[in-house]
């Protein structure tokens, strides 16, 4: 094995043009970890406002990025997982993260990929696929009911609106037209154009006498508040993007229940259960996506030497899709 690898590291205040390869030394995994050699590395809104805003806890030379996938190659004490087993991972944000040839991880995060499963498939799900099924599990299951996702154009979306057809719901969505296909064939009810000015009241058409029984926004909580009417009595609001620091009606009106969704947390606050969960719905999602049940969003791949200049591409919102980057080896 290589003593070191290469790596992507941040540098304080530089956002994305501070960004340097460079080569680090390769650690060794300590009880409960694992080292995993990225064969695919996906990119995330998370991770340009990372770099861009920066964190507390990172220092020079920390390495950005959440999701990857590839192969275990070492372990440590307590882990039962065998190296040369294909996982994706999403990494926290404290560590040491995935825009590099290897990570070293905590062997909790870790979802086993079939091997059915494209390595860049597999790395485009974690950090939307998981951020989706959160969002849907704060909403009791009542199917048939009438649910709403806000920017189904992009993975989360589309992700969230997928799960949700399977569960039952009814499922709206605004997404730009050159999405509505694609969503409507996926199972949406109907899909409205979100510069519309008009589309929430063409909602309500539709609607009739229905009332949403849940909105997903994954705009931003002001964005969020300003949509709180469209539910009915007893309804949900999540919150992908922020949350609400109050409510956004008036008390003992409709009675709407409000959800804030934060993948990432789960590195510093799940218990085990928590943990268990998660990996159960992340390898439920790679083998509904390994046999065709789930579709991912399209793979946009780029070089891994190029890698700032897809984030930024990412960043400036110039192009749909998945941005992948494959590494030797996969």
């Amino acid at each position: 094995m290589t003593a070191d690898y290469a790596a992507w590291c941040w540098t304080p205040g530089q956002g994305l043009a501070g960004l340097r390869l460079a080569r680090k030394a390769l650690a060794q995994p300590g009880p409960g970890e694992v080292l995993v050699a990225n064969r695919a590395i996906a990119l995330n809104p998370v991770d340009w406002k990372m770099i861009d805003w920066g964190r507390a806890d990172w220092n020079a030379g920390q390495v950005p990025g959440v999701d990857a996938a590839g192969e275990i190659v070492a372990t440590g004490a307590g882990v039962t997982l065998r190296p040369g087993t294909r996982v994706a991972y999403h990494q926290s944000l404290a560590r040491d993260g995935s825009f590099a040839e290897y990570a070293l991880l905590d062997a909790r995060a870790l979802l086993r990929v079939p091997d059915a499963l494209d390595d860049g498939v597999a790395a485009s799900l974690p950090c939307p696929g998981l951020t989706a099924w959160q969002a849907l599990e704060k909403v009791p299951a009542a199917a048939g009911r009438d649910l709403l996702v806000v920017g189904t154009g992009g993975a989360v979306g589309l992700y969230l609106l997928q799960l949700a057809v399977r569960r039952g719901f009814r499922v709206w969505a605004t997404a730009a037209p050159v999405h509505h296909d694609l969503l409507l064939g996926l199972g949406a009810v109907g899909v409205f154009d979100y510069r519309d000015g008009q589309w929430a009241e063409a909602l309500q058409a539709r609607l009739g006498e229905r009332r949403l029984y849940a909105l997903f926004d994954t705009v931003s909580g002001a964005h969020a508040a300003q949509l709180a009417s469209l539910l009915g009595y007893n309804g949900h609001l999540v919150c992908i993007q922020d949350r609400q620091e109050q409510a956004p009606l008036p008390p003992f009106t409709s009675a709407i229940s409000l959800h804030e969704v934060a993948l990432n947390s789960v590195h510093a606050c799940a218990a085990p259960a928590d943990w268990q969960a998660l990996r159960e719905a992340g390898e439920a999602m790679f083998q509904a996506l390994a046999g065709g049940a789930l579709q991912p969003p399209r793979l946009r791949e780029f070089h891994f030497a190029a890698l700032p200049a897809a984030l930024a591409e990412l960043k400036s919102g110039g192009q749909a899709g998945k941005w992948i980057a494959r590494l030797p080896g996969a």
